[in-house]
């Protein structure tokens, strides 16, 4: 597996990594414990060494990521997320020092680790001062309890401030073909200051896979029941630029997967995508894609294609869209 550094400041990392919320948390029944360990152990025979989690997945999340990573814990880079009230979204943010503080003993005892290698703020918080999280966090860093601050969903204003106090080594915000408004606004600061992007729901939450359609069932407590570019009629209008971005897969011997998490990875040398899922082959199919090297011509027929059919839909309800900073 090649390797990135996420920013000038962060970790060493495989270029692909795995998001572990759909183990789970948000996409339905998720994997039982013992297939979820298997999973993230398989993930890692493969190559992957940066992997995902948070406070705000369950305590599951963690435990099982923990108890997998166990056996080779110095050879890779796990991190987590604090920032909302009780680990819960639905109740909103909270990125109090004491909260900070709280989730990370919390986190290292639930993962059974001695160092958290890098600790996102999950929201920004409006109540507290972007500057009192990132000290907060330099001072657990300084207490070696964490490696290296990271932020979520942040914008360009709050992570200079961050930077300012403690240097971010990694933004995570969504970023795929289908989710590109980072380019203009955020790539430019991470750029400027040294900052890695970890994109999340980098294969669209499945789109980009060419596996969901119109007539996909999803589960009874699956997220994405509630998403806008998930309803019946966004999900037909898009068909078509699912296809034809298949269709160059196809001509390059590769999977739709494989071209879209290529895609993240041709923008810039400190993307890092950490697609998740639940089956053993689609973690084989999202590996794969480190090695797939789009030409030129490949870039610029896919990005005249995103000009050309415009994405139908909003990537986030209204109230998960009222928790990001922009």
């Amino acid at each position: 597996m090649k390797q990135r550094r996420l920013g000038k400041n962060g970790p060493q990392v495989s270029a692909i990594g795995f998001g572990c919320m759909g183990l789970t948390f948000a996409y339905g029944t998720g994997l039982g414990r013992p297939e979820a360990v298997a999973l993230i152990r398989a993930a890692h025979e493969r190559g992957i060494t940066f992997f995902d989690t948070a406070e705000a997945y369950g305590a599951a999340n963690e435990e099982i990521l923990g108890e997998a990573v166990a056996p080779f814990r110095d050879q890779v880079v796990v991190a987590t997320k604090f920032g909302f009230k009780e680990g819960r979204a639905l109740l909103g943010v909270d990125s109090s020092p004491a909260r900070i503080r709280l989730v990370a003993n919390q986190s290292l005892r639930r993962m059974n680790i001695d160092v958290i290698d890098l600790f996102y703020q999950h929201r920004v918080d409006p109540a507290v001062p972007v500057e009192d999280v990132a000290g907060t966090v330099k001072e657990l860093i300084d207490e070696g309890k964490v490696r290296h601050f990271g932020m979520s969903e942040a914008g360009a204003a709050n992570i200079r401030r961050a930077h300012a106090v403690h240097p971010v080594a990694a933004l995570q915000s969504e970023y795929s073909m289908f989710t590109r408004e980072l380019k203009d606004g955020i790539f430019p600061v991470l750029e400027s200051l040294g900052i890695g992007l970890v994109a999340f729901s980098p294969l669209g939450r499945g789109l980009l896979t060419g596996t969901i359609s119109a007539d996909t069932s999803l589960e009874v407590g699956d997220m994405r029941n509630t998403l806008p570019r998930f309803q019946q009629d966004t999900l037909a209008a898009n068909a078509d630029l699912v296809r034809q971005i298949g269709a160059l897969a196809q001509a390059r011997g590769a999977t739709s997967a494989q071209v879209a998490l290529a895609w993240a990875l041709a923008r810039k040398p400190w993307i890092v995508p950490i697609p998740g899922t639940t089956k053993n082959h689609r973690m084989l199919e999202n590996a794969g894609a480190a090695d797939l090297e789009l030409t030129a011509a490949d870039i610029k027929a896919l990005d005249d294609l995103l000009a050309k059919v415009p994405v139908q839909g909003n990537r986030y309800n209204e109230a998960m869209a009222a928790m990001v900073d922009r």
